[in-house]
């Protein structure tokens, strides 16, 4: 069976999609193709989401802030955005989710890792959907 191709978009592409393409690969593992991209990319993966990752044992080191154009014409099972509302143009998917996650950025640790878990807890409960 072919693995579930899976794109979150956020509007940077530098906190919450890529923790959300992380997760998707520490739990979705062979099943799943994941990605992650921003309607008006950052360029950079902010510092703070790579703190928060490694405290979890993910690198987002290896991570790069990338725009939706990267993908276009490409399919996915799903697409799911985070918080860009009418600034996620139209993707390829079967289906398409929004999780009204707020931005983290401005955040303070702790705040960041409550953000950092919902996200796992909507990344695993997506899988199961999938």
């Amino acid at each position: 069976m072919a693995p579930k191709r899976i794109i979150f978009v956020c509007v940077e592409n530098s906190n919450r999609s890529q923790m959300a393409e992380a997760f998707a690969h520490i739990h979705g593992g062979n099943d799943v193709e994941a990605f992650s991209a921003g309607s008006r990319p950052s360029g950079r993966i902010n510092p703070k989401a790579i703190e928060a990752m490694m405290e979890v044992g993910y690198d987002l080191n290896s991570h790069s802030s990338k725009g939706l154009a990267q993908f276009n014409d490409q399919a996915f099972d799903a697409a799911v955005t985070m918080g860009c509302g009418d600034e996620c143009p139209l993707v390829l998917a079967k289906q398409r989710f929004e999780w009204q996650i707020p931005d983290p950025k401005a955040m303070s640790p702790e705040q960041f890792r409550e953000v950092r878990e919902l996200i796992e807890s909507k990344v695993r409960e997506l899988l199961n959907l999938l």
